[in-house]
């Protein structure tokens, strides 16, 4: 990676043991371009920022991970998966809708945005392909998480314990509330429903709905660091509704 700049958006990496041609990073709102109330490394074009902010952080975050193709959504909380979809330009916003993204190409990075929601990224244990999927609580209940993992073995041919998967920065259990949880969730999730703090385990419910989808619990990880409860790291959508994006990136190195 190339070093932080004085403009570089900051960088958490992680990398799936013994998966060395995989690359995953999610960025936090340290450093970028853009100011108050998108301060500073806002990444997307959609939340009223300065187009140009934003390019600069785009740029720069790429730079420093080494990226020259990147592709994302128009992300509307539903569940649909784009398979092998084209590169997007770095300095406009996306215009392919959907929640989710699968590439076998090496050097693409598919990009999940987000301020509160779970981003999670997918691999092959053969590194042959990855995906990243856009969950928010709406798709959790529609089990985005279990029904791509279906969508991805159909495509490419393979079983779900061959998978891969880590969720990214979010909504931790303690700040996920719902003060109607029957009408947007509904009985079939109260285990992961705490009635008294009228809070919701997002966390644990997409850990359960990917091995109910057939993942191997030791091949699903977590960055548990709640976006709401680490706003100067983090933007939270719960703490401000206009505020920035961080994305979450997952690709195949190009390889000798």
């Amino acid at each position: 990676m190339v070093p932080l700049g004085p403009h570089s958006p900051g960088v958490l990496a992680f990398a799936f043991p013994g998966l060395e041609r995989v690359s995953c990073a999610f960025s936090t709102r340290r450093g970028g371009a853009s100011r108050p109330p998108f301060d500073g490394a806002n990444l997307s074009f959609d939340v009223g920022d300065e187009p140009a902010s934003v390019a600069a952080n785009r740029r720069a975050l790429a730079a420093r991970l080494g990226l020259s193709r990147w592709c994302e959504c128009r992300q509307v909380h539903g569940e649909v998966l784009h398979f092998e979809p084209p590169p997007t330009a770095l300095d406009a916003a996306a215009t392919l809708e959907g929640d989710a993204l699968a590439t076998a190409a090496p050097g693409l990075a598919l990009c999940v945005k987000t301020a509160d929601c779970q981003p999670v990224l997918l691999a092959h244990e053969s590194a042959r392909f990855v995906a990243a999927l856009h969950v928010g609580w709406r798709g959790n209940v529609m089990n985005l998480p279990g029904s791509a993992v279906a969508r991805l073995c159909a495509h490419y041919g393979c079983a779900p314990a061959e998978l891969c998967a880590v969720r990214g920065p979010s909504l931790g259990p303690q700040a996920a509330q719902f003060t109607n949880f029957e009408a947007e969730f509904g009985p079939g999730f109260r285990e992961f429903h705490d009635a008294a703090a009228r809070t919701v385990d997002l966390w644990r419910l997409t850990r359960s709905q990917l091995m109910a989808a057939g993942l191997r619990g030791e091949r699903i990880f977590g960055l548990d660091l709640c976006t709401l409860a680490n706003q100067r790291e983090f933007f939270s959508f719960r703490a401000a509704r206009t505020t920035g994006r961080q994305v979450s990136l997952i690709w195949i190195s190009q390889g000798p």
